[in-house]
């Protein structure tokens, strides 16, 4: 069964996010060279529907009792799927289900289809949404990003840019730095030109910290990392790094295996928090040797950790 509703995990800009997985693995239209999830094995910028909606909401319901039944705090409902959430045709809809529940709901975007007029309205009934903006100009986002062969730079940009005129509740940019493609004087200072130019409640700058989809992808150094900072404070009114590991409070529902597969596949999890995860549980570490040699789980290292992720198709 496909695992489409997981955590609460913690966010680094959400606190503890319930997350809502709505497409199937590795839907997206970018192929980003530092993704955690790996690489993009559904290529495509066509819109659809992928589960039935009353059943994926069915799962976030229990979810969410089951979490405020061991008072889980859940902060939001996030769509954080493993792809983008906006080639979901259904995306509206389930915002609009997902809001009945009363908690903020969040969405987490690459914005490259922002510039449809069925996106944006899609957004629009959502508390929170954060847009990934790699680049600005047309050769570093290609490197960086790897775009659909039918996205246009100059339409997403756009799209963005209208977007954060007429969203009414909190947006967030977000941008992954990636040593030697993007994080260059000029187009920091471009990209910070752009994104100054939008009516951001904060701005976050990320590095890889957890395997990426490329191994030759490495995080810049602080020089670089405090340049940009500097960039985008003089244009944005909050600037935060998203640097740091966000904890080890991961949730549990009471199946050690069935909350593992559910976490990890979307959100890698370190040996320390897996360690810390399954003594909470009153599991020992052969849960995961065993779902290991099952191929249900694979160990990755990167950065001088091990992560722990759920093997999917691709990956």
């Amino acid at each position: 069964m496909p695992y489409r509703v997981f955590g609460p995990v913690p966010s680094r800009r959400l606190g503890r996010s319930l997350g809502i997985n709505a497409l199937p693995p590795k839907t997206c239209d970018y192929a980003c060279v530092y993704c955690q999830l790996g690489r993009t094995t559904h290529m495509t910028v066509e819109r659809q529907g992928f589960y039935d909606v009353g059943e994926l909401m069915n799962e976030v319901e229990r979810a969410v009792r089951a979490a405020l039944s061991q008072d889980e705090r859940i902060d939001y409902l996030t769509f954080v799927p493993d792809g983008e959430p906006t080639l979901d045709r259904n995306l509206g809809e389930m915002i609009g289900r997902v809001c009945d529940f009363g908690i903020p709901v969040a969405v987490i975007t690459n914005g490259s289809l922002l510039w449809r007029d069925d996106v944006r309205e899609d957004l629009s009934a959502a508390d929170l949404v954060s847009v990934k903006i790699d680049a600005v100009d047309p050769v570093v986002w290609k490197r960086v990003d790897r775009p659909h062969r039918s996205l246009s730079p100059e339409a997403v940009l756009g799209g963005i840019r209208d977007f954060s005129r007429d969203f009414g509740g909190t947006l967030l940019t977000e941008t992954m730095l990636v040593s030697g493609v993007n994080d260059g004087e000029a187009h920091l200072k471009e990209l910070a030109s752009f994104v100054g130019g939008l009516s951001a409640h904060a701005s976050y700058l990320s590095i890889p910290t957890r395997p990426p989809a490329e191994q030759w992808v490495v995080p810049p150094g602080e020089d670089v990392l405090a340049r940009a900072y500097a960039l985008l404070s003089s244009v944005v009114p909050h600037v935060e790094y998203l640097i740091g590991y966000e904890g080890d409070a991961f949730s549990r529902t009471g199946d050690v295996r069935e909350d593992l597969l559910s976490i990890t596949a979307v959100h890698p999890m370190r040996r320390g928090a897996l360690t810390a995860f399954l003594a909470e549980a009153n599991a020992s570490w052969d849960v995961v040797e065993s779902m290991l040699r099952s191929h249900e789980l694979v160990e990755l290292p990167y950065g001088g950790e091990t992560f722990f992720l759920r093997a999917l198709p691709g990956r």
